[in-house]
């Protein structure tokens, strides 16, 4: 895992800036390599051959490919032996197989890929750059394009070394109000965008181009009783390849059935691992039950395989002293109050180990959130005789599973609702759900023609794990140089899930079904009569501890940063903070967003 950046012309001084920039992403190694039509740089954090004939920018043998890449190949042992005896080889990376697979295969080597990616090689035959990011998205490749300058890196920040112009992207704002982040391929900077998973993108001279490549992995679809094996095999597989490394691996414990099937296949390959998770200092009364049972079910877990587990407390003040740092590493503002333990977890982490295994992406692949059930309820519904709705409309929990199309019980999970965006948002800038509505109808509804939970998995495995969850999870690890890996999300394990069907993952009343069923005899039995439980913070406590209430009311004035001052109707957000405070309101999710926001257009000096 590293970091990744360059531009369309020669600048030596202005690479350097750039990859000084990204010295927390690769602490070991950096380099530059500059000529007249390109400059690249790279920031190493060494995971797979130490040594430093791995460190990039690397040539291929003839000098004419040059690469910059972040993330891992977890096949790259196969495909090398695929290319043995045409290319000499002369390194043991995962570099330097993309290298020798470009140049054998072109384009095409993307599909021949599976791991985490993001990357650039400089064609010099054809004077033409080559980018690509990988099938779920999870390494970021941002860009910026005016129409002649191209500026790429792992992280916006080092675009912004450049003289570009900082303009809120008022469309991408829109958006990250109601979900909370900016969708691809926008992000809040008018011209910078973001390369969508599974994508590749080629410049020559100035025509830049941007396509999807095809997933040709494909599986058939099983019995319920084979697809329980064949899953169970296939995550173990996965892991397996996820622990490709020549430096320690952990794992994140949560206490889910995710995480501690990743740990129960580890343990396979595996003995002394170190495991970790992180809880909440709370007080009394202050429903520890809700933010640290998945804490204590770890440490249960943990026990239960034997780890050596090391288990980290965040505190409101560690929530007020590291806000303003995790905003400024995640680049592009994600509005979430659990990004400041993910932060803290991976600093705790990188004392033990280099990479880190999580349970990230079961959910999303195999049915484990209850929206899904609900959005299945709703289906079935709707699909009830009139009569029979018109009685159970009378019941106001049951009324609220009508809805006209998906894209409107889509909004009622995800939106932020536009009556409470209205009052906080200045009159000249609020506009209705509409534009957000369509732009997740068009990119993930409207061509899915399965029922609603089946639609809502694939939006949130193309959308809102890369966009959201993955975009956070990359910034957070790699502000302490931690690799974080997710191999639920494998290339295998993401063409099983398509081929499963939906009534094999969740139903009425049951969430996640062939996973839990697939590793009943492998875990222990208290993770199976747990309910779901999201991964929460405090942050509503947060906001009504004194020393962070004042912090908060700072950030949340017009006198905080004046770009954004004709952004908000300042009084109303002052009365939310203070309903919040008092009780009278639940206010947190409107409340960090706009936080998080205002702390990010002030540190990145942003114009509205």
């Amino acid at each position: 895992m590293c970091g990744i950046s360059g531009f369309n012309w020669k600048d030596e001084s202005k690479v350097v800036a750039m990859t000084q920039t990204l010295a927390h992403r690769g602490p070991d190694a950096d380099g530059i390599f500059v000529d007249e039509e390109i400059s690249l740089g790279h920031n190493r954090l060494s995971i797979i051959d130490l040594s430093p004939n791995a460190n990039q920018p690397m040539f291929d043998n003839e000098k004419e490919l040059v690469i910059v890449f972040n993330g891992e190949i977890y096949n790259f042992r196969e495909i090398k032996k695929e290319l043995e005896g045409w290319y000499e080889f002369k390194t043991k990376s995962d570099t330097e197989v993309i290298l020798a697979g470009y140049k054998k295969w072109g384009k095409e080597v993307v599909i021949k890929l599976n791991g985490m990616f993001a990357f650039a090689v400089w064609d010099k035959r054809k004077e033409e750059l080559f980018c690509a990011r990988d099938h779920a998205g999870i390494k970021p490749f941002y860009y910026f394009w005016d129409g002649k300058r191209f500026i790429f890196a792992s992280e916006l920040k080092a675009i912004l070394q450049h003289d570009i112009p900082r303009t809120l992207n008022k469309n991408a704002f829109d958006h990250y109000i109601r979900v909370l982040y900016a969708p691809e391929p926008m992000t809040m900077i008018q011209n910078i965008y973001k390369l969508p998973p599974r994508s590749i993108l080629t410049l020559k001279d100035t025509d830049l181009s941007v396509a999807k490549y095809v997933n040709t992995t494909k599986e058939s679809s099983p019995s319920y009783t084979e697809a329980m094996h064949v899953l169970r095999e296939k995550v173990v597989s996965a892991v397996g390849r996820h622990l490709v490394s020549d430096v320690p691996v952990g794992v994140y414990l949560s206490g889910g059935i995710d995480s501690s099937a990743v740990l129960f296949s580890m343990s396979l390959f595996s003995k002394n691992i170190e495991t970790f998770s992180v809880g909440f200092e709370l007080g009394e009364g202050e429903e520890g039950g809700k933010f640290n049972s998945d804490f204590e079910l770890a440490r249960k877990t943990a026990k239960f395989f034997g780890t050596r587990h090391n288990q980290l407390l965040v505190s409101a003040k560690d929530a007020r002293h590291s806000f303003e740092e995790v905003v400024s590493q995640c680049d592009d503002p994600v509005s979430n109050p659990t990004s400041i333990a993910m932060m803290l977890l991976a600093k705790f982490a990188k004392s033990k180990v280099s990479v880190v295994l999580t349970g990230s992406g079961g959910d999303e692949l195999f049915g484990g959130y209850d929206r899904y059930r609900i959005a299945l309820a709703a289906y079935y519904y709707k699909k009830i005789p009139g009569f029979l709705r018109a009685i159970g409309n009378k019941h106001s929990k049951i009324s609220k599973l009508n809805y006209e199309n998906k894209i409107d019980l889509f909004a009622k999970f995800m939106f932020e609702k536009d009556d409470k965006l209205s009052q906080v948002i200045s009159a000249s800038i609020f506009n209705n759900d509409a534009q957000s509505k369509k732009y997740f109808n068009e990119r993930y509804l409207s061509q899915c023609h399965s029922d609603p939970a089946s639609c809502f998995m694939k939006a949130d495995k193309e959308g809102w794990l890369p966009d959201y969850f993955f975009m956070l999870s990359d910034k957070m690890s790699m502000a302490s140089a931690l690799e974080e890996r997710v191999p639920l999300v494998d290339k295998e394990l993401i063409a099983f899930s398509d081929a499963v069907p939906r009534s094999y993952k969740l139903g009425l009343f049951k969430t996640k079904k062939v996973l839990k069923d697939a590793f009943r005899n492998d875990l222990p039995d208290f993770l199976f009569d747990q309910p779901k439980r999201g991964w929460f913070s405090p942050g509503a406590k947060w906001l009504r501890d004194p020393d962070f209430e004042k912090f908060a009311r700072e950030v949340l004035s017009k006198d905080y940063y004046e770009g954004t001052r004709m952004l908000f109707n300042w009084q109303e957000v002052e009365k939310m903070l203070d309903k919040h405070i008092s009780k009278e309101q639940y206010n947190l999710t409107i409340l960090w967003a706009i936080l998080t926001f205002q702390i990010w257009a002030k540190q990145y000096q942003v114009k509205i």
